[in-house]
């Protein structure tokens, strides 16, 4: 055949063709795959047995039900429990990418470790447990010898009244400092508007499975709120073809969220009006004469007008929305048309089951107090607490009393000392310490009056507003204690890291998990063993203790923290009832007739075995248990004016200047910002696959987000196509967004959803710390978060920072 161009690529075509039908280049693959993956660095699935253990997830305050899959004993997969009643079946992304935190060393500690490089810089050396045990006993002993207790201090992220959050205030305690910290959170806010309204001390819930009607004000049920697993799966319910009975959802917030975007109606209200926006309702419902009369004249007080025992005129919540919250006058506050409040305001009330929900975001961080009350006037006004589909009065879990703390005359004296950064004023009736003003004090003061800080489960270095001046006061503190299993920016600060355990490597309680209408206690256990040398928190508390002696040794009697929970736990066989399996033919929710709850519990001991079985205590909604629950204000009744609030002012020698004070109300910010300075407002946003919390983001999660969120290391802010026209900005533009607090440099993302005039940042990126697929990745919106003070609990204020915005 002559060799020509034509017939060289006839053979060259052939040849190729011919060579693919042969099974050389398939076993040349083949060979080539099998000699890649004996490649030692790259990961191999693990060989061995299936099987699955039944656990609750610790990772958020949801408390889902986890099934975690094993192969021998590693685990491979985290799925939802068919068998719990929180999340039948469902689960949160983070649930799902949750043992990427467990098996990456690159973001958790492998063992104790002490500081050997500069603050901040993460340099540590490995050294023994007998040795970080002694280095820290020396230091609480030291204090106490020289009659100093009050210089040790301890913030603490764990829930309110879990086993280890009271073991750490005992040992405070037992210590002698008044320097008991919390991280702020929801449980601030829901506690205090059920004890100013309702006079209980528990949390809120809401029976939002047999609600018809959802106000809900900013709560991001599509981004994580509450118990995500919950809600995600109502969700599911409630837009399943075949539900005859899904509720009404309108969601009332700035931006077009998904929860927003996916609900019924979508009401714009400018960012810090939502009080207004909750009393123009009340205002319609109450001039149309739609409140409940009954409830409203027999269970009630400060909704009528009255003239107290020294003869002083009150108007009344009545009075106060009629005459100051007009639909008119509540449109040039909120930028919602008159009409539609008043359209709204009629379809809640004429509702057979509505709630009024809060808690913006994924409802993790506190709000606004006098804000919360307006919107929950609104449940009082339709009458629907204690019912069906309305907000439920709790109380706490009924859980053993810990034994009365012994102290020593050293404690004693320090106990009396003035906390660093003392609250309880009229500004913060009823809050004991706050760590905004903790770190105004420590600031303030030189040297620091706290020389030993010791932090358990929380990273304020990067979830407190104004992250610059907590980072400056850490900086001042001259010896921290981190116990956070986590490599997180706050441990970073440490001079010494006792890691506690991963959620998956112990015994973990859910304590009354957030919005769940039924008492319910749960725990997860250990899936895995400990991967690394690391200790669980509470043993770590016992071994202190046990090292130091004396007192703090006969405080803390128990031999292991297992021991503590159990001995709580106590009081849920003594309360009498409960159940600790769950069918889901008998949901807990279903306001069926009371019936002997015949747990069959042999003993306190019996009972808790079992719970460690199942995962739960819980004890179903029926009517009779919620007709009995009686309002305990001071009245007896439910308080639009707060009894219990006027009181503690005027023990205060801080008599109400008016009825605003004790009544639900908007409260503008004061002073108000300067708007030649910063015209704009900065709004931070809650994502479902971004962890704002003080845990790490799983890696795979990063890869979720879209390229106008994170666009490799930078974030964006979203703002409206006319704010970008009057700044000359367009897509993509870097950008300086500047607050009083400091600023953070974003690109701009154009977006319909986004209101005019505000900048939307989101929550959870801006790490320092941890691995390279979340350190320096984005902004942290709280590092320009002004850290302002709510004006009746001095929490902060984390919703609203006025900013400037610069093209850089």
């Amino acid at each position: 055949m002559k060799l020509d161009r034509r017939n060289f690529i006839k053979l060259m075509v052939g040849g190729a063709v011919g060579l693919q039908v042969t099974p050389l280049p398939w076993k040349i693959t083949d060979d080539i795959a099998i000699w890649t993956q004996n490649w030692p660095w790259v990961p191999v699935p693990a060989e061995g047995a299936f099987n699955q253990e039944a656990s609750v997830c610790a990772l958020c305050p949801g408390g889902c039900g986890i099934e975690v899959r094993k192969v021998d004993d590693r685990a491979v997969k985290v799925e939802g429990r068919e068998d719990y009643p929180i999340n039948p079946g469902g689960l949160c992304p983070l649930g799902m990418g949750s043992l990427q935190l467990l098996y990456n060393e690159d973001i958790r500690f492998t063992g104790p470790m002490k500081r050997v490089g500069p603050r901040g810089a993460g340099i540590f050396q490995d050294i023994s447990w007998d040795e970080a045990l002694e280095i820290l006993v020396g230091r609480l002993t030291a204090l106490r010898r020289d009659g100093r207790p009050e210089a040790v201090a301890a913030i603490d992220g764990n829930p309110v009244d879990s086993t280890v959050s009271l073991m750490i205030q005992r040992l405070l305690q037992t210590v002698g400092s008044p320097n008991y910290l919390r991280v702020p959170s929801f449980e601030d806010t829901d506690r205090l508007v059920n004890l100013l309204m309702q006079g209980g001390d528990g949390p809120i819930a809401y029976d939002l499975e047999n609600a018809d009607f959802i106000l809900s004000f900013g709560c991001g049920l599509l981004e994580g709120w509450g118990a995500p697993g919950r809600i995600l799966g109502l969700w599911g319910k409630w837009h399943d073809r075949e539900n005859k009975h899904k509720p009404t959802v309108v969601q009332i917030e700035s931006r077009a969220t998904n929860t927003a975007s996916k609900a019924d109606q979508w009401i714009a209200a400018a960012p810090g009006t939502e009080a207004a926006l909750a009393l123009g309702i009340a205002h319609v419902i109450i001039k149309d004469g739609l409140y409940d009369r009954d409830f409203i004249e027999q269970k009630t007080f400060g909704f009528h007008p009255w003239n107290a025992a020294d003869w002083k005129e009150h108007q009344g919540l009545q009075g106060l929305a009629l005459s100051e919250y007009s639909p008119q006058k509540v449109q040039e506050i909120t930028g919602v048309a008159a009409d539609r409040i008043v359209s709204l305001a009629r379809a809640f009330a004429k509702a057979k089951a509505p709630v009024a929900i809060w808690g913006k975001g994924k409802g993790d961080l506190n709000g606004s107090l006098y804000e919360s009350m307006c919107i929950h006037s609104l449940n009082a006004l339709v009458a629907n607490i204690n019912k069906p589909g309305g907000v439920l009065v709790l109380d706490r879990l009924p859980l053993k009393a810990l034994p009365e703390t012994p102290l020593d005359a050293t404690a004693e004296a320090g106990l009396k000392q003035a906390p660093v950064g003392a609250a309880g004023d009229e500004n913060s009736p009823f809050a004991a310490n706050l760590l905004t003003r903790f770190n105004e004090a420590v600031l303030a003061a030189a040297p620091s009056p706290v020389e030993l800080l010791m932090v358990f489960g929380a990273n304020p270095a990067f979830t407190m507003p104004d992250g610059g001046s907590m980072r400056r006061a850490l900086k001042a503190i001259p010896f921290i204690v981190s116990f956070s299993p986590f490599r997180d920016e706050t441990a970073f600060m440490a001079d010494l890291v006792l890691p506690d355990h991963m959620a998956f490597e112990k015994t973990n309680e859910i304590i009354q998990p957030r919005g769940i209408q039924y008492p319910l206690y749960g725990l997860g256990k250990p899936v895995v063993k400990p991967l690394y040398q690391t200790q669980e928190a509470g043993e770590t508390i016992l071994k202190l203790a046990r090292s130091i002696g004396d007192t703090l040794q006969a405080a803390f009697p128990w031999k292991t923290f297992e021991e503590v929970m159990a001995f709580r736990a106590e009081g849920l066989f003594e309360a009498g009832g409960g159940l600790v399996r769950y069918k889901p033919s008998q949901p807990p929710w279903a306001w069926k007739p009371s019936t002997p709850s015949n747990s069959g519990f042999k003993s306190s001991k019996d009972m808790w075995q079992k719970i460690k079985a199942s995962g739960l205590w819980y004890q179903p909604l029926d009517h009779q248990r919620a007709a009995m629950t009686t309002f305990r204000t001071p009245t007896g009744q439910f308080e639009f004016y707060s009894t219990r609030l006027e009181m503690k002012l005027k023990d205060l020698n801080k008599a109400p200047s008016s009825d605003l004070v004790c009544t639900p109300h908007y409260a503008p910010p004061s002073p108000p910002p300067d708007p030649s300075r910063y015209p704009l407002v900065m709004v931070p946003y809650d994502m479902l696959n971004l962890v704002s919390s003080w845990l790490p983001n799983p890696p795979f999660l990063n890869k979720t987000l879209f390229t106008d969120q994170l666009q490799k290391d930078i974030s964006f802010a979203e703002i409206h196509p006319d704010t970008a026209k009057a700044y000359g900005l367009k897509q993509n533009d870097l950008v300086r967004v500047e607050s009083a607090a400091g600023e953070v440099r974003v690109r701009i993302c154009l977006f319909e959803g986004a209101m005019p005039g505000v900048v939307y940042l989101p929550f959870g990126l801006g790490h320092t710390a941890y691995d390279e697929f979340a350190r320096n990745k984005g902004v942290n919106p709280n590092d320009i978060i002004t850290a302002g003070a709510d004006p009746l609990s001095g929490l902060p204020v984390w919703w609203k920072t006025p900013v400037q915005l610069n093209k850089v």
